[in-house]
């Protein structure tokens, strides 16, 4: 009896392990792509802010509240309510407002990337394959409260043609928003694309008019992906306003004096907004 009992337990404990080693090996699961297919004509921005999202940052103090923070270029700084902190098409020197944690890349132009980014650093995230030109790089990664996965694009070199995944949409799933930003996108989507993104609450997106697309094909990439809060960034003169008169009203259009904001679910607004922060 003692002997079956010691095998028993053997055997159970045998399960218990193989069960979480499955679990270990599980790739994270995407809700903002599993929304998006589950309920593709819902708008997600249904609570009205208690003030301006243009408004003064402040720490994220709720276990909801997301920092995002403009610093030049194509650069922003994510802060997650987890501490997590996210820099995205890094190019290592723009400064960020600390090291941070996770950084993105694209390969466009320096600008966007480094190859020699702080060891501190302790995710690095390359757009494209450095190993393999021309096949996609996948990217499913999960630090501390923030899931961060990209899609590959095609980029056109400076000949005029296209060198296939040279670039990435990378996506950051963070307290409950989908945060996505475009990268140095030379083309527009396909259908397999939006697939991929899924819904976007936040979209980071290029405004120079050109060196990425013409106004009219990234005003229809934007509707397309239906976000609650369009970031301009990437700007070249004053191409933004040519972008701006793309949308003819569809969107609110606020210009903020502060260079970041704070921004939950909760206070997504309900008309689509594109904000301008300072410095862009």
């Amino acid at each position: 009896m003692m002997l079956r009992l010691v095998f028993s337990s053997l055997a159970l404990l045998l399960v218990a392990q193989g069960v979480l080693a499955q679990e270990a090996e599980r790739p994270p699961v995407s809700q903002c792509q599993l929304i998006a297919q589950a309920l593709p004509q819902v708008q997600f921005a249904s609570y009205k802010p208690t003030s301006s999202l243009g408004g003064s940052v402040i720490p994220a103090q709720l276990q909801e509240d997301v920092v995002i923070s403009f610093i030049g270029h194509s650069t922003f700084q994510i802060d997650t309510p987890g501490g997590v902190s996210i820099a995205t098409d890094f190019n290592g020197w723009l400064r960020t407002s600390r090291t941070p944690d996770v950084v993105t890349m694209n390969k466009a132009h320096s600008s966007h990337y480094t190859l020699n980014p702080d060891p501190a650093i302790a995710t690095v995230l390359q757009g494209w394959n450095a190993a393999r030109p021309g096949e996609k790089i996948e990217h499913k990664v999960v630090v501390g409260d923030a899931y961060v996965r990209n899609v590959s694009t095609d980029i056109r070199s400076w000949g005029g043609e296209f060198e296939p995944n040279g670039n990435s949409i990378f996506i950051f799933e963070v307290a409950g928003l989908c945060i996505g930003h475009l990268g140095h996108l030379h083309h527009e989507l396909t259908d397999a694309h939006y697939a991929e993104i899924g819904r976007l609450d936040i979209v980071m997106v290029p405004v120079d008019g050109g060196l990425t697309m013409g106004a009219e094909s990234m005003s229809r990439t934007i509707e397309r992906l239906r976000s609650a809060v369009v970031l301009p960034m990437h700007r070249r003169g004053a191409v933004v306003e040519s972008f701006l008169a793309m949308f003819d009203g569809r969107f609110d259009v606020e210009r903020s004096a502060n260079s970041g904001f704070t921004v939950s679910v909760r206070t997504l607004p309900k008309k689509p907004l594109i904000l301008i922060l300072a410095g862009v």
